[in-house]
């Protein structure tokens, strides 16, 4: 691979060459590398299924990052752009950190690359029969607070805007 730094015979050349790949790099540079040959691989289940899963990422990413603004403001001085970052949290489901009960209120720590939209709890009986549902107020970044007196399981259940969910039980 040849690596071109401000070259003009290169200069605003992209593509196929010959038996050569021509590609702009993010820095700037001018890479010229020997054509890739994909005629005989064979994919796995897994790599299949995985191009799946991109195809679907790529399909979000494309609209929600026209959409919600909070992908350009993530993307705004790094090297990533709103694409990228749309990409990334569709697989990257929320995390819950922590689900803390004290003084009729359930707090769940959440967290997500980009963002947590919403906390949902539940409180269940030993039976499995819901007692009491709702969603929780987002009281800082991490912290939801559900208010609750009822006895029982916790569910809680948490989306980003990607509509991945992570789900934990106290």
């Amino acid at each position: 691979m040849a690596k071109v730094h401000n070259n003009i015979f290169v200069r605003g050349l992209s593509g196929s060459l010959g038996g050569f790949v021509i590609r702009h790099m993010a820095d700037g540079s001018t890479r010229v590398c020997k054509k890739p040959d994909f005629s005989s691989r064979k994919f796995s289940r897994e790599q299949k299924d995985h191009q799946s899963r991109f195809r679907q990422a790529a399909g979000y990413a494309r609209d929600a990052a026209k959409m919600y603004p909070i992908y350009e403001e993530l993307a705004r001085g790094t090297t990533k752009n709103a694409y990228n970052w749309a990409l990334s949290d569709w697989f990257n489901p929320p995390v819950i950190h922590r689900v803390e009960r004290s003084d009729g209120r359930i707090r769940v720590q959440a967290s997500d690359n980009v963002m947590v939209t919403k906390v949902q709890v539940r409180i269940v009986n030993p039976e499995g029969e819901v007692l009491e549902a709702g969603e929780a107020n987002q009281v800082n970044d991490v912290w939801w607070e559900f208010l609750s007196t009822m006895e029982g399981t916790v569910e809680a259940v948490a989306w980003d805007l990607a509509e991945n969910k992570t789900k934990t039980v106290l």
